[in-house]
């Protein structure tokens, strides 16, 4: 009883320390973000994992960082036109070695400015696996979709939201190091909060994510980047503020520029757009693109150009996250390559997924008004 009251007590006192800092740091201007988006110009990509790991912490720790992996598959993002990549950090690599990790997160940074690509970083995630651990990571299910994929943070915080404040030293310290980088774009602090995507997950999440998303905001400002922060909305009905998430209210009045995922046809791609111009601020699209569902490069990518959206499909290379797999392989047995690629866009040698899709890609990002390259 002592401790659910100690729970209780802490919950509020962190709620108001919270709103009093929303108070004191909101979010740019819209005049300073619109001048961002401006300055920037058309910010294309894809969510970059690469295919040498199988998750977050493989893709970082130093066994299995692979920078000559990182280095060639970049060089192939590059040629299709790319500008930008989607990548996704770990608390627990601050952790295990704060300053190695961020000398490895300068080396990517090198690597990608050498192909004339801008980062976004993650740097918290609510998807798949609540248990994630340091040392060496699972070997691939056969024909399953990213089945080493791990959360950020894992079970520890999401059980004991009493312990959500160990996670500042990591936020601030990573965002801090970087925080007037020209190399990274804008800074994703939490991706898709609210998703709920594991059996295993602790009964108190839901919870403790809207109370981390909160902090995660308050934290990032405190050390005051030079880059644009957001949380990107990912379900839902965003045309009537009424009918917002308590996620969702933070996410879109938090964020510096609106961000959002749909795996939809360009149809409802069409109806989240209209819905996120009314927030008057830069919109990208950070995670789309499953072929099977209707979301496609063609005719999405072109409509994301035509109307100057931000587009980062998932998936680039075909590797050890198994992302050509549909999400319901955690279900449903395969047991060769499917008929039909879910996600990515290349084989492992370099090849393309469809030839017809490269192409199309290139055609949409040669255009001369993409990004700067400053």
């Amino acid at each position: 009883m002592k401790r659910v009251l100690f729970l209780l007590l802490l919950c509020i006192l962190q709620g108001f320390t919270v709103s009093r800092a929303e108070e004191i740091a909101g979010n740019w201007p819209q005049s300073k973000a619109k001048a961002w988006g401006k300055q920037e110009g058309w910010l294309v990509g894809c969510n970059f994992t690469p295919s040498s790991a199988i998750n977050q912490l493989e893709m970082w720790q130093a066994d299995t960082f692979d920078p000559r992996t990182i280095d060639r598959e970049l060089g192939w993002a590059h040629d299709l036109g790319f500008n930008s990549v989607r990548v996704f950090l770990h608390d627990l690599l601050w952790q295990q070695n704060t300053n190695a990790f961020l000398q490895r997160m300068d080396r990517f940074l090198e690597l990608a400015d050498k192909h004339q690509i801008r980062v976004m970083f993650v740097i918290f995630d609510s998807c798949w696996d609540p248990d994630p651990h340091l040392g060496k990571q699972p070997e691939p299910r056969p024909h399953v979709h990213n089945s080493g994929w791990v959360q950020s943070p894992g079970r520890r915080f999401m059980e004991h939201p009493e312990h959500l404040d160990e996670l500042k030293p990591y936020v601030e310290g990573v965002i801090g190091h970087f925080r007037a980088d020209r190399r990274i774009a804008f800074w994703d602090l939490f991706n898709e909060p609210d998703n709920l995507n594991s059996k295993k997950e602790p009964q108190a999440k839901k919870t403790a994510a809207l109370l981390l998303l909160k902090k995660v905001f308050v934290w990032a400002r405190e050390v005051n980047p030079t880059q644009p922060m957001t949380s990107g909305v990912w379900q839902g009905d965003w045309s009537d503020p009424k009918k917002l998430s308590p996620f969702e209210e933070i996410q879109l009045e938090q964020s510096d520029i609106i961000t959002f995922h749909n795996y939809g046809t360009l149809t409802n791609v069409e109806q989240c757009v209209r819905a996120l111009k009314a927030y008057g601020r830069p919109i990208i699209c950070t995670e789309y693109m499953a072929r099977p569902n209707g979301s496609t490069f063609n005719p999405i990518l072109g409509y994301f150009k035509q109307h100057d959206i931000g587009a980062y499909n998932w998936g680039f290379v075909s590797g050890k996250t198994q992302t050509i797999y549909p999400w319901d392989s955690w279900s449903k047995t395969y047991t060769n390559e499917p008929p039909l690629w879910f996600h990515d866009i290349l084989r492992t040698d370099g090849s393309p997924y469809m030839a017809e899709e490269v192409q199309y890609i290139r055609s949409v990002t040669s255009t001369k008004d993409a990004a700067k390259t400053r």
